[in-house]
């Protein structure tokens, strides 16, 4: 059985790619979207050449799949899509770069991961992010060592999606820079790499303006984001960032690739693998010094894997692990399904910021009454009372909270009227009165422990006060 699956390597991993993506298209139509789903969606319904929080990639793509499925699976048909095709040339470069039993091997490393399979299951910019950082790395691998115009064009064209899709692809822009300057300076002198970086510039240009015309405020929103104002290192965080790269990309699997990166010289003597390992050591190494200072979500490095899996692959080649492989391979699949059934079985838990949402947002609208204005106390609550409500009413933030897009698209003389507001998880009379004069707390849901829900119907807005 084993002997047939790598005697076909390209159908193996073609029919293992396409049974992922079948069965994680069943599986996202169980869950409610998580709120940051339902924000992005909300996006699709009002696309702009930018946003606030990120780049407009994400809203682009959920209003392609809108024509298909404004459901959850339809919705989440983004993450599987681009998941899909990111896996596809995954193969296709690590088959470019060594021989196709190791690509299928790179496929199955990068398929049985948790942190593929998260990919899978969420809208979030990460989706696009993975599927145009991998597209990017194919055809720059292509064009700096087969040299086509077709090649150079097309980075270009991926390049620029990238950088629409989330402003962490700058490192991947800087790992080929770096690529270029230490091992190809021959390039400057090629034209072809300038009308790569023309065509790259011109499809960032919108999202630019976007910023320029609004101060830069959404490059300056994700720089203080993923930053701190005090620079006193904090080794738990670091540990805390170390760590989580251990369970995304499974145990085995990280202790090698990172093993072998600093014990094999082999990557600094060849080309090819080096401007693969550069992919995986800038995104992780700058991420790895944030974490000295703030605590870096696991998902952050996620898009070093994908140049990751290949060299894992050609690693378990070079030095004949083939049991570490099937250890790594087996561990990886048990930690991934372990996930995904709990998932699937409604442990509340792991759900907790999907896990009845429809629910809540289905009991607010009971206590609804005619003309009701509806609110969030929070961003992401304010966008699925949009998505779960009949008609997919305007929604809004009804009390003070972080700037969002909200705060963008706002006409402040429509901002507070009579209506209900949803707060999870704490009593929000004060800051509510600083709005209204009438706030009554009419329902309380306890979803979990430490997990409730209060509805309260306010009005009578209170009069603004003019600047």
């Amino acid at each position: 059985m084993l002997d047939k699956f790598y005697k076909t390597p390209q159908k193996s991993a073609y029919l293992l790619i396409l049974i992922l993506a079948i069965l994680s298209t069943f599986y996202n139509a169980v869950f409610p979207l998580h709120g940051d789903e339902a924000y992005y969606w909300m996006w699709s319904h009002d696309l702009q050449l930018s946003y606030f929080d990120h780049p407009p990639m994400i809203a682009y793509l959920i209003y392609f799949t809108n024509f298909i499925s404004q459901s959850e699976w339809g919705i989440r048909l983004v993450p599987v899509l681009s998941m899909t095709i990111s896996s596809l040339y995954l193969y296709k470069l690590t088959a470019l770069i060594s021989d196709e039993k190791t690509a299928l091997n790179a496929v199955l490393i990068i398929s049985t991961v948790i942190l593929t399979h998260a990919g899978y299951i969420f809208a979030t910019p990460d989706a696009p992010l993975i599927l145009f950082w991998t597209l990017s790395l194919y055809y720059s691998y292509k064009a700096i060592f087969e040299g086509k115009l077709i090649h150079f064009v097309l980075a270009g064209l991926f390049l620029g999606a990238m950088m629409i899709s989330k402003y962490s692809a700058i490192m991947l822009v800087l790992s080929i820079l770096i690529f270029i300057i230490t091992k190809r300076r021959d390039l400057f002198l090629n034209p072809y790499l300038y009308l790569s970086g023309i065509i790259a510039t011109a499809v960032v240009m919108p999202m630019l303006y976007w910023n320029y015309e609004h101060d830069w405020i959404s490059f300056l929103f994700q720089l203080h984001h993923g930053s701190s104002d005090s620079y006193v290192i904090q080794p738990w965080l670091i540990l805390e960032f170390v760590s989580s790269q251990f369970g995304v990309f499974s145990p085995v699997f990280t202790w090698v690739l990172f093993y072998y990166l600093i014990k094999d010289r082999l990557y600094f003597k060849d080309d090819k693998l080096y401007f693969i390992a550069l992919s995986v050591v800038v995104i992780v190494g700058f991420f790895l010094y944030k974490s000295f200072y703030v605590s870096m979500a696991p998902s952050y490095s996620g898009p070093a894997y994908i140049g990751g899996a290949i060299l894992l692959s050609i690693i378990f080649k070079k030095y004949e692990l083939k049991k570490t492989f099937a250890i790594g391979l087996g561990i990886a699949l048990f930690l991934t399904l372990l996930v995904r059934v709990a998932l699937l079985t409604n442990l509340p838990q792991l759900q907790r910021y999907m896990y009845k949402s429809e629910d809540v947002v289905k009991r607010m609208y009971s206590h609804a009454k005619e003309g009701d204005k509806f609110y969030g106390a929070h961003l992401t609550t304010a966008a699925y009372i949009k998505y779960y409500l009949p008609t997919h009413p305007d929604t809004d933030v009804g009390i003070d909270s972080r700037y969002s897009y909200y705060d963008m698209v706002r006409d402040e003389e429509e901002w507070h009227k009579d209506g209900l507001v949803l707060c999870r998880n704490i009593k929000r009379e004060a800051l509510l009165k600083k709005y209204y004069e009438n706030v009554e707390l009419i329902d309380t849901y306890e979803v979990l422990k430490n997990r409730i829900f209060y509805t309260y119907r306010v009005s009578n807005p209170k009069k603004k006060e003019k600047n």
